[in-house]
């Protein structure tokens, strides 16, 4: 075959290609987002000033790469073969590992040690001491739990990347939590009795069945007891979102199977709230007895409907911002090892507790606090500021507040926060500097 015949046969199967993809997305319409893509929007000829838009061909550009027919497909093809012939992904935030394990790729720093937290750390042991306190001091009970990351539990598939951490975050948290007595429950133990692989394949999650063995672990923290590990399970099919951002388009299918619980559960939900297992809130009546009040994240998903039935009434939330004031016998902060960054992050929703110390006499100045009283507790407002540079990374630090001094919650960067009384003032923030306690004033003058 001559060579002009080979090079008009690859031109045209070039442009045929073109026209395809072209010509396919003004019939079928925008390809649209896999997973949790953030696309281009439609360019705009006219700015919102009404300017001529001189970045239309390069927003036009944009949007049909994100938008071409069959791009979820192609995008599937490619990273599936990728994935099965060299062992990567062009998938961000997608491990491939060995057997055709799929991980998350924001673990991999908590895997490796290489994001390992500070002085945060510290910080987010008192955090959770601070939430205890409060929680048992209006009589009721208080539980954290950590649910592992899947290459926590499950090392073996993880490609090989020189270095594991030998003791992770969640580990040296138990120890500082453990110094606190605040009640915690270590779900790596609980995980490493079991021969049977609780976590899917395909998913960053534990299964049904690995949730249902949470669950018991849970109520026996609680003081009661239950047994929905034991069954029964059947099996059911299975889409892991770490398959979904390998393969986007549903076309291909997940080959992943798993147990799916077969016993009954008693729940009912209350009609104010959405009742989808991803929603914000949500509150359930079961066949148990006593109340609990529920901070979970996607974990809770598969989790949930094990605890609901378990209590008489649950409520289930998946805000980041504790709000620590709402009914429940039983507090339960459950929250994915990878994410341990957000205990240092939000503030909970509860009174600053009142310390009795000795106040040192003003030696610097600190930075005014914001404050907003929005849907804060009743005669509060939330105050949040940053500590002078000269503050200790972590250690207990106070806001002096109409005389008074209300222990903060401290976060990230030096920053901190506390609900205090709304009628104040705040007047200084009291810190320890090189291990001993400095006070701070604080002047509102511009």
């Amino acid at each position: 075959m001559g060579t002009k015949i080979i090079n008009g046969l690859f031109l045209g199967v070039f442009f045929a290609l073109c026209l395809t993809l072209s010509l396919g997305m003004l019939i079928a319409g925008p390809a649209p987002a896999g997973a949790n893509e953030v696309l281009a929007q439609p360019p705009q000829v006219f700015d919102r000033e009404g300017a001529f838009n001189a970045d239309l061909l390069s927003d036009g550009a944009e949007y049909v790469a994100d938008h071409f027919f069959l791009r979820q497909e192609l995008i599937s093809l490619n990273n599936l073969l990728s994935a099965r012939l060299f062992g990567v992904s062009d998938a961000q935030d997608l491990i491939v590992g060995r057997e055709g394990w799929l991980y998350y790729g924001q673990t991999l720093g908590d895997f490796t040690g290489t994001a390992a937290l500070g002085p945060e750390l510290e910080n987010a042991a008192d955090n959770l001491a601070l939430m205890a306190e409060y929680v048992q001091g209006t009589g009721r009970q208080f539980l954290f739990v950590i649910a592992p990351n899947k290459n926590s539990l499950y090392p073996q598939q993880m490609p090989s990347y020189g270095v594991t951490a030998g003791t992770h975050d969640a580990q040296r948290l138990f120890s500082l939590l453990a110094e606190r007595q605040v009640p915690y429950l270590d779900l790596f133990q609980t995980f490493a009795g079991e021969r049977e692989v609780l976590y899917y394949a395909h998913d960053s999650h534990w299964t049904p069945k690995g949730a249902a063995l949470a669950a018991d672990a849970i109520t026996a923290a609680f003081g009661g007891a239950s047994d929905y590990a034991s069954g029964p399970f059947g099996a059911g099919s299975h889409r892991g979102d770490l398959y979904e951002m390998l393969c986007p388009s549903a076309a291909f299918q997940d080959p992943e199977t798993g147990p799916v619980y077969a016993g009954t559960l008693t729940i009912s939900y209350d009609p104010a709230f959405d009742s989808r297992p991803d929603s914000i809130t949500m509150v359930t009546q079961g066949a148990g007895t006593g109340s609990l009040l529920a901070y979970r994240d996607s974990f809770g998903n598969d989790l949930y409907p094990y605890l609901a039935d378990f209590f008489g009434s649950a409520r289930f939330s998946r805000s980041v911002s504790y709000d620590l004031t709402l009914e429940g016998e039983k507090v339960l902060i459950e929250l994915v090892e990878r994410n341990l960054r957000y205990l240092v992050t939000n503030v909970p929703k509860m009174p600053a507790p009142l310390r009795e110390i000795a106040v040192p006499d003003a030696s610097g100045t600190a930075e005014s606090p914001s404050f907003n009283a929005s849907g804060a507790p009743e005669g509060l407002t939330l105050a949040r500021g940053v500590l002078p540079e000269e503050a200790q990374a972590s250690g207990a630090a106070y806001l002096i507040c109409g005389g008074n001094a209300y222990q903060v919650f401290r976060l990230a960067d030096g920053a901190y926060g506390a609900y205090v009384p709304e009628e104040g003032p705040v007047s200084a923030v009291v810190c320890p500097v090189e291990g001993t306690l400095k006070t701070f004033s604080i002047s509102y003058e511009k």
